[in-house]
C-alpha cells in the first residue's frame, strides 16, 4: 500500500514513487472513492473504470517524473499545477514520451491525508 501523507507538499513525490513502483493498488489508494481522472482528454473515468485503467497502464511499466509548479490550499481542498512526463510504450510496443501540465484537486480525508479528487494531467490543454 502507498504511503499517504498529511503534508500536501509531499503528495506528488509519493504518487510518483507509487506510480514508478508499478503497484496499481498503491496508486489507486491515493484517490478518493469518487475521484475523477481525465487521462485521455475529454474522457473522464471514475470508480472501477478508473482503477482498472491504472492497472492496465502500469502493466506497460511506465516511468514518471512529476514536479509541482504551484500549490494552493484552502481548508481541506488543495489545487496543484504539476509539470510531468511519462516514458512508456504505445499499443505497438514502440517507445513513447507523454508530457503535460496537470491540474489536480486534492481533498484531505478524515485521517488528515491528502487524496486526489480530480486528476487531470492534460488540464492545461483545450479540450
Amino acid at each position: 500500500m502507498s504511503d499517504l501523507t498529511s503534508d500536501v507538499e509531499k503528495h506528488t513525490a509519493l504518487y510518483e514513487a507509487a506510480f514508478n513502483s508499478g503497484d496499481a493498488d498503491a496508486v489507486n489508494a491515493m484517490y478518493t472513492p469518487e475521484a475523477i481522472a481525465v487521462w485521455e482528454p475529454g474522457k473522464p473515468l471514475t470508480g472501477k473504470e478508473r482503477e482498472d485503467s491504472v492497472k492496465d497502464f502500469l502493466a506497460r511499466k511506465p516511468k514518471m517524473s512529476a514536479r509541482p509548479r504551484q500549490l494552493f490550499v484552502t481548508g481541506d481542498t488543495a489545487l496543484l499545477i504539476v509539470d510531468w512526463s511519462i516514458a512508456t510504450v504505445d499499443d505497438a510496443g514502440a517507445p513513447e514520451l507523454l508530457t503535460g501540465v496537470g491540474v489536480d484537486v486534492l481533498r484531505r480525508n478524515e485521517d488528515g491525508n491528502w487524496l486526489y479528487a480530480i486528476d487531470d494531467p492534460y488540464g492545461e490543454q483545450q479540450q
